[in-house]
């Protein structure tokens, strides 16, 4: 089993590049953020190839922080600033030969904002088409995110449906599903050949996964049996320095 480390936080306290470079000292397979805008892509793809870490996916921006927007995708009536967000999150993508782009679809609710996110999720997926570039979306829990616009799998893969665009996955956040939707290893079972990225941390806490009420241990084993291959994504917030949470990659390391 191979793991990827969400530097959005893991070493949050660190620059991006130096991130990249603990997360390869600690034994991680590959490395994945949530918004790297405000440092240089040039300097977050020496890191990559520094260390040799592949870097799995990026998020697109949120919006107006100020104004409380958490992505722009599903807003009707913001389709220029949501293909910029897109815009602008692949070419940092293909700057630093990201796999992914997690395009945020924002608070929203409706059929208007359905189509909104179909059509912007087809604009992405054309544009990310010639460099090979996943397009993921993501359901957030109603107990974090309350007023997100996709919130749960089978909605995710509705709209996968609609969109109909072969670079288009979702996001399995065992996490996100486990407060909402439980009965993570036969969602992910069943969602399997249009799942594009993996993510996990302990419910309903999201810190390490070694705690909580989801054993990990089977979750692992019961991904790898799947035959899934690529990196499972760690996105768990460690309060406080990430080197002391990490006792649960070694002991998949041992086994």
């Amino acid at each position: 089993m191979r793991f990827s480390a969400n530097l959005g936080f893991l070493w949050a306290d660190l620059p991006l590049p130096d991130a990249i470079h603990a997360a390869r000292a600690a034994g991680f397979d590959a490395v994945e953020c949530h918004w790297p805008y405000d440092t240089r892509a040039a300097d977050v793809l020496a890191a990559l190839t520094e260390t040799g870490l592949p870097m799995c996916g990026l998020n697109t921006r949120r919006g107006d922080l100020a104004m409380g927007e958490n992505g722009l995708a599903a807003l009707p009536g913001r389709a220029a600033d949501a293909r910029a967000a897109i815009d602008e999150a692949l070419a940092y993508a293909v700057a630093i030969g990201a796999g992914a782009v997690h395009v945020m679809a924002g608070f929203a609710a409706g059929e208007a904002a359905h189509a909104t996110f179909v059509d912007n999720l087809i604009y992405a997926c054309a544009q990310a088409a010639p460099h090979r570039i996943t397009i993921l979306i993501e359901p957030l829990n109603r107990h974090d995110a309350p007023g997100y616009f996709l919130q749960t799998t089978d909605q995710a893969r509705a709209v996968i449906a609609d969109a109909d665009q072969r670079n288009l996955k979702l996001m399995f956040d065992c996490y996100h599903v486990g407060r909402t939707e439980g009965d993570i290893v036969t969602r992910l079972a069943d969602l399997l050949p249009i799942v594009g990225h993996i993510q996990f941390a302990a419910v309903p806490d999201r810190g390490p996964p070694d705690r909580g009420e989801v054993n990990y241990s089977f979750v692992f084993d019961a991904v790898a049996a799947l035959g899934w291959q690529a990196p499972l994504g760690a996105e768990y917030r460690t309060n406080g320095a990430t080197e002391p949470t990490l006792d649960w990659l070694h002991r998949q390391r041992a086994r």
